[in-house]
Parts: C-alpha cells; structure tokens; sequence
C-alpha cells in the first residue's frame, strides 16, 4: 500500500462537515464552507485538530527514515558551536543572547570582549526558570551603566511579554514586573535614562474595549524597585490603533526615540524626548508621510536618519545636535545603486550597510559624509549586525550560505579586519558546494534574482530535487544565511534556491511597493518564474520540484499551488494566511492592512479576491502534496488560517497526493519555539520531502 492511499483511508475518516456562510462584497457573494473552523477553542474545532493531527502523525512516522533525520538534526544541534546574537555595548561588557544547544531557549550573557572567550557569564537562562523549554526571551535592554537589563519572557510562542529586570553582576531578579510590554505583531521594547526605563506597555482590561486590548500601544516610565502603580504615562495616547512602538536611547540616556509604525506596511513617524528638559516633552521629528524608515541617535547626539523621500534606494540625512526638525537635515550620503538597509553612528564615523540584490556590502563615511571607504567582506554574504565600540573599534557580524557566522572586528584606524573569538563552527562543511545567482524573468519581464546552492558535481540534467524557498512582503529582504541542517538536503544531491522576489526590500521602496496592495500579484509571479528558471535551467523538474515559505510566505505558497497547481511536487507551507477576505478580522490582521489592503476598499478588495489562496481552491483538481504546518498560539497569523485551508484543499484534490495539517499546540509563529519542537518540525519537513521528491 503506498503512502498516498494510507493518507486518502486516514482523511476519509475525518470527513470535514461543511457548514456555508455566504458573505457579500461590494455585490460579489463569497461562500464559505468552513468558517466555523475559525472558533478555534471550541469542542468541536478542537477535537478536529486532534483528528488531522492524529492522521499527520500516522503518514509521517511511517515515512522511511524520518525517526533517523530527527536523530541526525539532533546531533547537528548539539554538535554546532553556540550562537551570539544581539550584541549590546554598555561600558565596555558586551550582552548577547546565546544559542547553546541542547539548551531549549537562548540565553541572556555578558562578555568582557569578543576578543577572547573567557569572562562569560549567565545573567539570565530562562531554561532554568522554566524547564519544559516554553518560557523565550523576546527582547531584552541594558541600562547606561550596564548594572542592570530589562527583559520581557514570553511563554508558549504567544510573544505576550512581561518586564522583568534583574541585575547584571549575579542575575538576581528585582521584584518589578510589568504584564503586557510585547505582543505581536506590534511587539514592544524598552530604552534607558539615567533614572529609569522607557517601555512600551499594551492597554489592560478596563482601560479599553476588549477588541482594543491588543491595540494601541503606548510608553510608560518606570523607576526600577517602585511598584508599577508609580509608572507614569509617556507618549502615544494620540497614536493609530496599529502603532509599533520601538525604542531606543542616546548613549548618555538624555535623549529617548521612538520609532512608530504605522502597521506593517513601512511607513515609520519618530518622536524625541529630551529628558534634561523642564517641558520634558516630546518632539515629532518625522511624519508617517516623510519617508524617513530609520534614525540613529549619533554619539554626538545629532541625528542620523536613513530616508527614501524621492530616493526609494536610500539617503542618508544627518540633523545636527539641538534640533530636532526635519528642516534642518542635510544629505550626507546620497542614493546609489545600492539599497541603504541601515546606518550605525560611532565616535568619528558612520557606518552604512547595504543591500544589493539580497547580499550585504558594508561602507565607512564620515560623520557630515564623504571620505566613502568600502569595507571588505566575503561574495554573497550577509552583514547581520554593526556594532560601533567603545575604544573606536567595530563589531561587525556576517554569515554567507556555505560558512557559519562569524563576528569580526574592524579597526577604522589601521583598516585592518580580522576575526573574533565569536565564530561559529559546524560538525559539517559545504566544501563540495557552491552559491550562484542567477535571474529568472517574471511575467512582466522583470528580472527576479535566485541564489541556487548547489553542490559542484550538480548536473543540469533535470533529475535533481529542488526546493525553492520565497517570502515577499513588508520590505523585507532575504539575505544569506547558514543552516548546518541543509546538509541533508544536499547530500540527497539536493538544489535549495532562494528568491529575492517583489514585495521584499533587495532593491528598495520600488521592489517593496511593486509587491504590495493591488501589486500583490507581482510576487506571485516572480517566484513563479523563479521555480520555472530551475526548470528551464535543467536544475530539475516539476516532479522534483518543490516549494517552501511562511507567514507571507504562507499566502505565497497558497497562491502558487492554487494558480499553478501542476508547476511543483510538493509544498511545505508554515504559519500562512490563506483567507486573505477575512485576515483583516484577526487581532493580528488590522495591522497587515498597509500592506495588503482592505475588504473595504473596492480596488483592494478585487485584488484580494483575485488571489485570497482558500477562494481559488477549485475542486477535482490535482494538487500538488502538501504540508501546512501551525502553532496554536500563534499571534500573529491566526491558525484557523491552516485549518480552512487544510480542510479545503483535502476535499477538493484529486490527485491522490497527501495534504497534511500540522499543528504544534506549544508553539506560535515561531518566535520563542522551543528547540526539541523546532527539531520535530524540520524532521517531518525533511522526511516529507524525501518522501515526495524521491
């Protein structure tokens, strides 16, 4: 008996029930059969996810080797160095979150210098507070002196963060602890005066309408050791009710910044407050109209604001100290061909990380601008992180498809780079592998770039599996990365292609609105050529080809399979949104309407209906095999999401191949997802694939 006739007995058992709803758009009728899945804590929509998840478990662990993957992704874990991320300067101690497997969670650490691996110490390891692994560090925020850190823990993957600050020296927890500073996807944060901590904080019952209470979030002031009822109110009464507040100090703790966006689609205002003034007032130095995505606060404490206002790849404009009007900027780094991503001001110089096409390229200025010095790093890799220090130095963290991440640091002095004690090691290498970046031509003839790690004996014969991942959306960008656990893919003789496609940010606001709103289409497009590239090029064929994406991701995936359903094999889909009608409803789907649209406005609407993937499920077709994967807790894309889709795709199929609902009940989005359930994912991603593609 094969596989796809054990998963056709398992899903006859299940038999979905169909209850329609029938809704009206501006006069167009959409009907639903499933939308009484979405009451997703009701008896009845429970004891159906026990059932499909019963019928997944019972098609996965019967896939040949899918017990020996885990055990090999297991020991991948274990075996690899640990990973620092993060890292945070406070007085010359470094703080970082630290990835140490088999640990669970990551931890919060300090470190007397990247130089040398001695002087670590645990400040906070929340795989002791909570030993099942479920309690996640979202975020955390040293004071000036470095004696103290706040930090919000999460638990289950729900990102719902609770303050709680503790000292540095020994880890000891002061008794502040504030509910509701984090919640997705507006999130939170946290910033240091001399006095106290700035942080964002989410209404409580009773100060809002229960439908508000993820909504309108605002910044509050706190002087550690004092009760919560002693916090005063800060900014944001005035905010729209999809505000994400992110904030950030001067070095000296007399200026705070807060970054507000407006929602998800990449329209940012900034507010100052000088905390050494009488008024002691806030001061908007940008509006959500003006372009500006970003600004640093210099050590000087002028400002340095990276904006796209009639240069969509990026300019940098520097206010001198005392202002804080937008009237006084003065263009110190003009657009290029590159795609500014971000600026780090140090002492004497600014330091501008681009994009190009996804890779990063790192340039040093000086601080009014000119004396431009391109600074070396490895072909297609990623500059993760720029970190100016104290004695002049810089910080600068990269990774590349093929080489771990590896920390270096860079003496603008002597120009000399070298590397740090902070360099991550794998238990395997990808010396027989190589990266190249092709272009596929989308629709409207765009050109789309596709990085394809391959390994070097690879014949362009057609036969290899493929998997291409894509994602699309919010300007963000897709940059190289390592995975030590590719090396299964590859030693399955294994093609992994990533598409840098429309609506992310690899060539700037251009590439970001061209897949937006009514655009939305473009994305679907580009990565639909991009799987045709493989093909044409001889990487593969449809029948080895598949695709994988989540979240946005997720909704591109349910695109492609419902308008290409014959394009590829097999589909690994995690977190989507599929029901792009209805998204909008969900706590989390108000603030992705700045990106997508609204039901509400014709012209959006039209666009939505034309894609929403669970609308364009047509039945008696033959689809792709199929995994959608989701977490319960999931705040951010709500999983009745999956589970309609699921249901819906199962009883419309006719190609006999597997569609299996995956749903992990302690885990969310994926943020904070414990490292045993991580591993459990990718074990049933890889023996699905290795399954389909074979």
């Amino acid at each position: 008996m094969n596989s796809a006739l054990v998963f056709l007995i398992l899903v006859q058992q299940i038999d979905t029930p169909k209850h329609p709803v029938t809704e009206t758009y501006h006069g167009v009728e959409v009907r639903d059969d499933y939308q009484w899945l979405e009451k997703t804590k009701s008896p009845e929509v429970k004891q159906w996810v026990e059932e499909e998840n019963s019928a997944t478990r019972a098609f996965l662990d019967k896939l040949p080797g899918r017990a020996a993957i885990e055990e090999r992704l297991t020991k991948l874990y274990k075996d690899s160095s640990p990973v620092y991320g993060g890292l945070v300067s406070r007085q010359g101690l470094l703080f970082a979150l630290k990835f140490q497997p088999p640990k669970q969670q990551p931890l919060l650490v300090t470190l007397q210098s990247a130089d040398a691996p001695t002087g670590e110490k645990v400040v906070l390891d929340p795989n002791l507070l909570d030993p099942t692994g479920a309690t996640a560090i979202d975020w955390f925020a040293p004071s000036l002196d470095g004696k103290y850190v706040a930090v919000s823990l999460s638990r289950g993957g729900g990102e719902e963060g609770t303050l709680r600050i503790y000292k540095t020296a020994d880890g000891t927890a002061l008794p502040d602890s504030i509910a509701r500073v984090q919640y997705p996807t507006a999130g939170g944060g946290a910033a240091w005066s001399a006095e106290g901590v700035y942080y964002t904080r989410f209404p409580r019952k009773g100060e809002r309408p229960d439908a508000d209470l993820n909504f309108y979030q605002q910044v509050f002031f706190h002087k550690p050791g004092s009760p919560e009822s002693e916090d005063v109110y800060s900014l944001g009464k005035d905010f729209p009710r999809i505000a994400e507040i992110k904030l950030a100090a001067s070095r000296d703790g007399r200026f705070i910044l807060a970054t507000v966006a407006n929602g998800d689609g990449g329209d940012y205002a900034h507010y100052i407050l000088d905390v050494s003034a009488k008024n002691f007032e806030w001061r908007r130095i940008t509006h959500f109209e003006d372009g500006v995505k970003e600004i640093a606060i210099g050590w000087d404490n002028a400002l340095y604001l990276l904006s796209r206002d009639k240069a969509p790849r990026g300019k940098i404009l520097r206010i001198p100290p005392g202002s804080a009007a937008l009237g006084d900027a003065k263009t110190i780094v003009p657009e290029s061909d590159a795609v500014i991503e971000s600026v780090a001001p140090s002492e004497r110089y600014l330091y501008v990380r681009d994009l190009v096409g996804g890779p990063n390229r790192l340039r040093r200025f000086g601080l009014e601008g000119g004396g431009e010095t391109i600074l070396a790093t490895p072909p297609i890799s990623a500059v993760q992180q720029v970190l100016p220090l104290d004695d002049g130095r810089v910080l600068v963290r990269n990774a590349t498809y093929l080489q771990p991440y590896a920390w270096f640091t860079y003496d603008p002095g002597s120009g000399d780079s070298r590397k740090t004690a902070l360099v991550g090691t794998s238990p395997v290498n990808f010396d027989d592998c190589e990266v190249v970046r092709e272009f596929a031509l989308s629709r409207d003839g765009t050109k789309v770039p596709v990085n394809i790690v391959r390994r070097k004996d690879c014949k362009l014969d057609g036969s290899n599996p493929a998997l291409l991942y894509g994602y699309g959306g919010y300007g963000i960008s897709l940059s190289p990365s390592f995975d030590a656990t590719r090396r299964l893919w590859m030693d399955r003789g294994g093609v992994y292609a990533i598409a840098n496609i429309r609506g992310g940010g690899e060539y700037g606001e251009e590439w970001h609105k061209a897949g937006n709103l009514v655009k939305k289409q473009n994305v679907f497009d580009d990565l639909t050529a991009c799987a045709q590239h493989l093909i044409d090029a001889g990487y593969t064929r449809p029948a080895k080809l598949a695709i994988q994406g989540g979240s946005n991701g997720g909704l591109l995936m349910g695109a492609i399979l419902t308008q290409h359903p014959g394009l590829v094999r097999a589909v690994v889909s995690s977190v989507g949104i599929y029901d792009s009608l209805r998204s909008e409803l969900e706590p989390n789907g108000a603030f992705n309407v700045t990106e997508f649209g609204t039901v509400k406005d014709p012209a959006q609407f039209k666009a939505l209906h034309a894609y929403s993937p669970y609308h364009h499920v047509t039945d008696g077709t033959k689809y792709p095999a199929i995994l959608l994967l989701t977490g319960a807790n999931d705040g951010r894309v709500a999983p009745h999401n999956s589970y309609k889709m699921a249901a819906r795709l199962q009883a419309a199929t006719a190609s006999g191949l597997p569609v299996l609902l995956r749903v992990s009940t302690h885990s969310g989005h994926g943020v904070g997802t414990a490292l045993g359930e991580r591993i459990a994912q990718q074990a049933d991603v890889f023996a699905f694939l290795f399954e389909e593609l074979k």
